[in-house]
């Protein structure tokens, strides 16, 4: 059977402002189009289908992410020698040297102090009863990730507009990314000053990379780009997934109440909720060689986006995929990704959110919304900007 060459166009810009806030129904356009959707704006192959995108994540000596998996060249030359700009024995030696700290083993002994500290999240917010849903899912990470990672106290107040600023970066060159530069090149910037002068934290990711760097295992200036690798995922996709959780609990109290009930539920809206709102929109990569998927012929050096919150809302592979039940078995959801570069930190993103999510369940008796949700405008991270809430004790 030939291959099809008359791939489906799409013409809308998928990194509109407006489709940023609202991309749920380009998602369902694209689907309807078929499984390789050509973006003209973007000149780019789009994956919206889960079965696609699992295939290209499972296969990274096909569809490569060395050539970085951004939209424009400016980020994919910067973001060199990263881990997630890695594939093969590069990527497999930069992820071996940070493992350790991301085994299920090295979570449990951090998981009563990530306990502790989401009840004090959870106390604070319900003693104050009308609360903004970002503020309260920004706490715990911002008490657990820059520490892990060594960031010293001084320039944290910075973290997260550069950690959302390097996920713009990714996106095409658009006024967004050209909006946010200056603060990604400004934690580029920090990070090299941590490593020149050997700030980080004792006994942290950061000092263990400096280790590493005097043994000769990595190049020193690997240290700061390895160092951005587990800070900026560890934050904006975490804050994304917890903000998330209140927001459609807010809007589905039969959900909060079947949680209520069962708290052993936990696990599976974790899953759901990450399957349901993204944190990651879309990350490329780039075809090694002439290949087809789905019966479309891809050429080498064409560039794939895999749109992660499309797959999860595929009705090929989901029953009733806009609905939100913590009740699905939603385990195979692609937020996290999948094979080589699935997420290194998911241990620690499931554990945050799951913590934040018992510590609500013991004290809050309902979430329910004040006001409308701000979106926030990132070319890459789907997360809300606002949203306020009121907690009503239990």
């Amino acid at each position: 059977m030939p291959l099809r060459t008359d791939i489906p166009v799409y013409r809308p810009d998928l990194y509109s402002a407006s489709a940023i806030r609202d991309t749920y129904p380009h998602y369902a356009a694209l689907r309807e189009l078929g499984p390789v959707v050509w973006l003209s704006k973007h000149k780019v192959y789009a994956l919206p289908r889960y079965a696609e995108c699992r295939q290209v994540l499972l296969d990274d000596d096909t569809f490569a992410s060395s050539g970085g998996v951004g939209l424009n060249p400016v980020a994919n030359r910067v973001g060199q020698g990263t881990t997630l700009f890695s594939d093969g024995e590069d990527h497999a030696r930069r992820r071996s040297l940070l493992a350790h700290r991301l085994t299920p083993r090295a979570l449990r002994t951090m998981k009563d102090t990530v306990d502790q500290q989401a009840a004090a999240v959870a106390e604070d917010a319900v003693a104050r009863r009308t609360v903004d849903a970002v503020e309260v899912a920004t706490a715990l990470p911002m008490s657990v990730v820059p520490d892990l990672v060594g960031w010293p106290q001084q320039g944290r107040e910075h973290l997260l507009r550069w950690a959302g600023a390097t996920f713009d970066a990714l996106g095409p060159l658009n006024c967004q990314a050209a909006r946010t530069l200056p603060a990604s090149l400004g934690m580029m910037r920090y990070a090299r000053a941590v490593v020149r002068d050997r700030s980080a934290l004792d006994g942290s990711m950061g000092h263990d990379l400096l280790l590493a760097a005097d043994e000769g295992r990595i190049m020193p200036a690997e240290c700061a780009t390895m160092m951005i690798d587990y800070l900026a995922p560890s934050l904006d996709t975490t804050i994304s997934a917890i903000s998330s959780a209140l927001y459609l609990f807010a809007l589905h109290p039969e959900q909060w109440r079947l949680l209520k009930a069962d708290p052993d539920l936990v696990p599976k809206a974790v899953n759901e909720v990450v399957r349901h709102q993204s944190p990651i929109r879309a990350f490329s990569r780039t075809a090694t060689r002439d290949t087809e998927l789905a019966g479309s012929a891809i050429p080498k050096g064409s560039r794939l986006l895999v749109l992660y919150g499309s797959a999860n809302r595929d009705p090929l592979e989901w029953d009733d995929p806009d609905t939100f039940d913590i009740r699905r078995d939603a385990a195979r959801q692609l937020g996290f990704g999948q094979g080589t570069h699935g997420c290194a930190g998911q241990g620690l993103a499931r554990m945050e959110t799951s913590a934040i999510l018992r510590a609500l369940v013991e004290r809050v008796d309902r979430i329910e919304t004040t006001g409308p949700p701000e979106w926030a405008l990132n070319n890459v991270i789907h997360r809300l900007e606002r949203l306020p809430l009121e907690l009503i004790p239990a």
